[in-house]
């Protein structure tokens, strides 16, 4: 899933490859209409969207990194409405809207699903806010108790849209994020077993996003508070401080890495070349990439040119 926002600078989406989630596996996917119930700032750059629902009483998130799409209305209408949600023919009857009506098409990961003591259930999203720069932070940005949008979310807990699959031998984690996949991070580390060696590495873009990420894990967390610069010099900077630093001691770490897909491959070539780390163990996501605009990519997604992520390829 592929996302970032229209000025390429400040992306918003929390999950790659957005056109081939969009198109699930009948069985495992449906829609779903999600209404906002309340927002929480949670970070400078960070806003925290809780969302409910009768039809989420069918919603099966299964945790860790679980992507969905979600429909955002455009700017002159308040609630989202498809012109259809029909499994066959949705894809096609979106596309076909006019530009200017077309609800954006987004991924986003579940930071939480809950049923509250009343029995009903919640989902948090939390959407990255940069003004007005792409459609999901302006929508986030204004939304309000009441609103509704659909989404294309997980029917069954084992899906496909859940990308942390560590092999059963992993003995420590490695990990790399920024704020778009910082969501998704923190959802795996508050699963993670007692005790699990982490190593992470969290590049957000302001100093007050360094957020307290609750885990029963053994995690050493270094956190990268961005400082501007080209997408060469960005790479650079995180790899100076991986460079610093020493992973937990283990024989066969697992790597989970996404963010800005430059700076992903980057980190994974430094994980497989100078720390030996099998690069079959090493699972990476592009949710963004600098200089791309979404719609770009989305473009891209759907001509089936975009490739965020080959655990086989050639570094």
């Amino acid at each position: 899933m592929t996302a970032t926002a229209s000025d390429a600078t400040a992306p918003d989406a929390t999950a790659p490859d957005a056109a081939s989630d969009a198109v699930p596996a009948a069985a495992h996917f449906r829609f779903f209409e999600l209404e906002v119930l309340r927002t929480r700032r949670i970070g400078h750059s960070f806003l925290r969207v809780t969302f409910g629902g009768e039809s989420l009483a069918g919603f099966r998130s299964g945790g860790y990194d679980q992507s969905l799409s979600l429909f955002l209305p455009p700017e002159h209408e308040e609630h989202t409405v498809l012109p259809s949600t029909d499994e066959d023919t949705w894809f096609g009857a979106w596309r076909a809207v006019p530009d200017a009506d077309r609800p954006v098409m987004r991924s986003y990961t579940v930071r939480e699903q809950r049923r509250t003591p009343g029995g009903v259930d919640e989902v948090d999203i939390d959407f990255v806010l940069h003004g007005d720069a792409s459609p999901a932070s302006r929508w986030a940005g204004r939304a309000v108790t009441g609103r509704r949008i659909m989404a294309i979310g997980p029917a069954v807990a084992e899906n496909k849209s859940v990308r942390f699959q560590p092999p059963a031998a992993t003995d420590a984690l490695l990990m790399y994020a920024d704020e778009t996949a910082l969501p998704a991070a923190a959802a795996i580390l508050d699963r993670l077993p007692a005790g699990t060696p982490v190593a992470a590495w969290f590049e957000v873009p302001h100093p007050d996003d360094r957020l307290a990420l609750p885990t029963r894990a053994d995690a050493d967390i270094t956190w990268i508070v961005r400082e501007g610069g080209t997408g060469k010099e960005r790479a650079e900077r995180v790899l100076e401080v991986l460079r610093a630093a020493g992973p937990p001691v283990a024989e066969a770490p697992y790597a989970w890495l996404a963010g800005e897909a430059g700076t992903v491959r980057a980190v994974r070539r430094h994980l497989v070349q100078e720390r030996a780390v099998d690069r079959r163990a090493v699972r990476f996501t592009g949710y963004w990439r600098l200089g791309a605009s979404e719609e770009e990519l989305l473009a891209e997604a759907y001509a089936g040119q975009a490739a965020s992520e080959d655990s086989t390829s050639e570094l």
